[in-house]
């Protein structure tokens, strides 16, 4: 008996010995969104109602404003996620770029030249010109295939709605394959519930997406992103998406979970209107990122430092946006996470 006891110990404390011996470190990521607020070019496209954003339109948008508008951009954009991987987001979604041109010039301003970012784009038939885009640092995400998502949507007279594409990119940040889904839902304009309809047409295109990837890899990391003009506790997430704010223990279909649900019912925004807080800007993350195999969902924050929000005024607190006073940022604050992988 004694013999057995003593075997039993000498085992565990083998086994022990062993785990506590493989040491491993963190490698963290960071994937962002970014709604940049009419990033437009000062010249006149002739297919596009973009007549406002020119030097002789409304905005009298001129080269210097918007050469002010990339550095406060790219200031932004240098900072997200900094904090823990010291570098700008390895994946960045944005919404409302008029060109892959303009966002070049983002991506080239000397705030940005610590990462080589790609542009993942293409051309919607949105009637103002603006489109979402993703962008990629090539030495941490290896793109493997980009493809656009038409959404089709028609009037009471059935007359042709002409909006934002669907973005699905598709590559390796470090070994892992990751799947983006960049949108911007159809706005509120008209009021929110008679412009509900076409969001839900959105919330059901991502969805099929969603689906044929994962009829293809059925365990794929997919992560869904965009200014949805939508709240994470609108129908279009609930019962369209069938969003969870809470990751479920056990479940034997792959589901999204959306951590921005939380923030909204405590009352977060990452924009304003009439003093109201929406979360229009949200991350949903498939199931196969909540575990501990891989490639996993750490931590979700919104990115809004006391420089980013309107110090005086009328909207003193809000997101401070490019206006009749100036040049500011965005009317949108960005949203990001940081992914772990545990390196051995």
């Amino acid at each position: 008996m004694n013999q057995l006891i003593i075997i039993l110990i000498f085992t565990l404390t083998i086994f022990r010995t062993t785990i506590y011996s493989q040491k491993y470190t963190h490698q963290i990521s960071t994937i962002a969104f970014y709604n940049l607020e009419n990033l437009f070019d000062e010249s006149d496209d002739p297919n596009t109602f973009d007549e406002e954003y020119t030097p002789k339109g409304a905005k009298a948008w001129t080269t210097e404003k918007i050469a002010l508008k990339i550095k406060n951009l790219s200031t932004v954009i240098s900072q997200i996620g900094a904090e823990k991987t010291k570098l700008p987001p390895a994946l960045l979604g944005v919404s409302e770029v008029e060109n892959r041109e303009i966002v070049q010039r983002l991506v080239s301003h000397p705030n940005l030249k610590n990462v080589d970012y790609g542009i993942a784009h293409f051309n919607s038939p949105d009637r103002r010109g603006i489109d979402v885009a993703l962008l990629y640092d090539r030495k941490r995400f290896k793109l493997t295939n980009v493809k656009k998502h038409l959404l089709f949507l028609t009037d009471q007279f059935d007359k042709r709605i002409y909006t934002r594409d669907q973005l699905c990119v598709s590559g390796l940040l470090g070994e892992d394959l990751i799947y983006c889904i960049v949108n911007h839902w159809p706005s509120r304009r008209g009021g929110e519930k008679k412009s509900q309809p076409r969001r839900i047409e959105a919330a059901k295109l991502t969805k099929r997406i969603t689906d044929s990837i994962y009829k293809i890899t059925p365990n794929a990391n997919v992560i869904i992103m965009g200014d949805f003009n939508d709240d994470p506790i609108n129908n279009s997430f609930k019962k369209i998406l069938k969003t969870q704010s809470k990751i479920l223990l056990v479940s034997e279909f792959p589901y999204l979970f959306n951590p921005m649900e939380k923030m909204k019912k405590k009352g977060m925004g990452t924009l304003a209107y009439r003093d109201k807080w929406n979360i229009f800007d949200q991350l949903l993350f498939s199931n196969s990122m909540l575990d501990s195999i891989g490639i996993q969902l750490y931590q979700t924050k919104i990115f809004a430092p006391k420089y980013l929000t309107q110090k005086q005024g009328k909207y003193k607190g809000y997101p401070k946006r490019s206006g009749t006073n100036g040049i500011g940022y965005s009317d949108h604050f960005p949203v990001y996470s940081y992914l772990i992988k545990r390196i051995y």
